[in-house]
């Protein structure tokens, strides 16, 4: 998982591993999480939940991710270099300083690390309407 402290890559390696050996995460990796990621996680768990984490794969082997966010807006984000285009990180991430994650990315670094991420194959014009932008994000 590229740019995050090592701290918060350990920690989502063990939640993955807590899953799927026992298909819930455990008491003190909830608390963890809260400590590490602060108020984005509860949302992002929420999101998890929702199965609103969809990855999409081009035959080119291209990969992005495309979450639903609470208010239905569709947001492609981008783990390669930790960026989603959604208000919220833009202020607490990049202005603030004060989060390392909005509830979109976590909740794709959770499905990845869960193995919950829906799963989705476009064409590589389709993939590339996505990265550009062009491919309507809203649902």
């Amino acid at each position: 998982m590229a740019c995050l402290p090592d701290v918060a890559e350990e920690l989502l390696r063990d939640v993955g591993t807590a899953y799927r050996m026992t298909s819930h995460i455990p008491d003190e990796l909830l608390l963890a999480l809260k400590f590490v990621f602060g108020s984005s996680t509860v949302h992002a768990l929420d999101l998890v939940d929702k199965r609103a984490v969809t990855c999409v794969t081009s035959p080119s082997g291209r990969k992005v991710f495309q979450v639903v966010g609470g208010s239905g807006r569709l947001y492609t984000c981008y783990t390669s270099c930790h960026y989603c285009p959604c208000p919220a990180f833009a202020f607490s991430v990049l202005r603030r300083n004060d989060s390392l994650l909005c509830k979109h990315i976590l909740a794709t670094y959770l499905c990845q690390a869960m193995g919950l991420s829906q799963e989705a194959a476009v064409t590589d014009l389709q993939m590339s309407e996505i990265l550009s932008g062009r491919a309507g994000e809203e649902r």
